[in-house]
């Protein structure tokens, strides 16, 4: 039974000073109002369009493909939870070439003595909490990956992709000059980081900043100039998480994943999908590479496709997907023709397996 409010004289023995008593209203007629109130609410919900063409599932695939191996005991991967929403919300990836499948737990304390492993270092230190550009409404996700670096980078010098920015910069300088020589310093890791990561605009809640130091919390494009790069125009790039230094899901699973995405992809149009340090973008090319940690291995094989803005698909028109990064989980061996087939080849993202994505501006993508 529900219960109702209704008028009364005063009455001394049941809230003396209230007008009120209660009174019981029979169940059913309280579920009445309720359907009605919700059929009312159903009819009002507007349905938004997602923000790109979708495959509701990935198809199976035509031929035989690599088994999927078993995970270790007490690894299992998660099928229950939904993937939709589990990518942490970042505003660019940048990737950096170490030349090597698998690292330490922590890659910001690998390669010592090497270009990679200090730019890893010094990106934490200028970007990480306490930092001089440390920015909660900034986030720069910096993941290590197999591919080799430019054979020009040395021991103070790396190799990095930048994403959705669709670079890459063979030569990025590792040193951070004290306050007193970075302006004087065109090519420092300092200014890299405000020709390439910092924010265009701040975030409002960034208000109370005074104008004097806004200008050094946002971008310089002018800066850019001091980094040649190469443009990411035609090109898809597959990262898998291989960190099996991080998680053994992973890192049983990457090798076999990239391994098999480079087969499909030789025979879908990509015949060359091997990297050298030189070769990066180009008609029939794809970059295929393992990554570190980006969160999420317990729903491994955790895949990222960029779509370079000069992409086409079946039919020769731009692909729908051009200048995103579209995440998925839990693809096996036998997800990958189909993904191939789906993302890269017809610009649509199988919906089973998203975890999010990234525009070419930096929007979050979600369902």
């Amino acid at each position: 039974m529900g219960v109702r409010i209704r008028p009364r004289a005063p009455c001394w023995a049941c809230f003396a000073d209230s007008p009120y008593t209660i009174a019981r209203v029979p169940r059913r007629q309280i579920i009445r109002c309720l359907s009605s109130t919700s059929s009312y609410r159903a009819r009002q919900r507007i349905e938004i369009p997602p923000p790109f063409p979708l495959a509701q599932s990935c198809p199976e695939p035509t031929c035989a493909c690599a088994p999927t191996p078993p995970m270790p005991e007490g690894l299992p991967i998660d099928h229950d939870h939904p993937l939709n929403g589990t990518m942490a919300a970042y505003a660019q990836q940048l990737i950096i070439a170490t030349g090597r499948p698998d690292w330490t737990s922590r890659i910001d304390e690998d390669g010592q003595g090497e270009g990679w492993g200090e730019l890893a270092r010094g990106l934490k230190k200028l970007l990480g909490r306490g930092g001089k550009y440390a920015d909660p409404y900034n986030n720069i996700l910096v993941t290590n990956s197999s591919f080799p670096s430019s054979p020009s980078s040395s021991s103070s010098t790396a190799s990095a992709f930048l994403f959705p920015s669709f670079k890459y910069i063979p030569s990025v300088p590792t040193d951070i000059p004290s306050e007193t020589l970075d302006v004087a310093s065109p090519t420092s890791l300092t200014t890299f980081l405000r020709a390439f990561l910092l924010p265009k605009t701040l975030h409002s809640m960034h208000g109370s900043v005074p104008p004097s130091q806004r200008e050094h919390l946002t971008r310089s494009p002018d800066l850019a100039s001091h980094f040649p790069a190469t443009p990411l125009v035609h090109s898809p790039t597959v990262l898998i998480c291989g960190h099996g230094g991080r998680d053994m899901r992973c890192g049983i699973l990457g090798p076999v994943l990239q391994a098999e995405f480079q087969r499909v992809l030789r025979t879908k149009g990509y015949p060359s999908t091997e990297s050298d340090g030189q070769t990066v973008d180009g008609l029939g090319h794809a970059n295929v590479g393992l990554i570190s940690h980006i969160g999420g291995h317990k729903y491994a094989g955790n895949v990222i496709i960029y779509i370079p803005p000069g992409l086409k698909i079946e039919g020769g028109e731009v692909s729908p997907l051009a200048g995103k990064g579209i995440w998925y989980g839990r693809i096996e061996p036998k997800h990958v023709e189909g993904i191939v087939d789906e993302t890269i080849l017809k610009g649509r993202v199988v919906k089973d397996h998203f975890r999010g994505g990234i525009g070419h501006d930096g929007e979050i993508l979600r369902l």
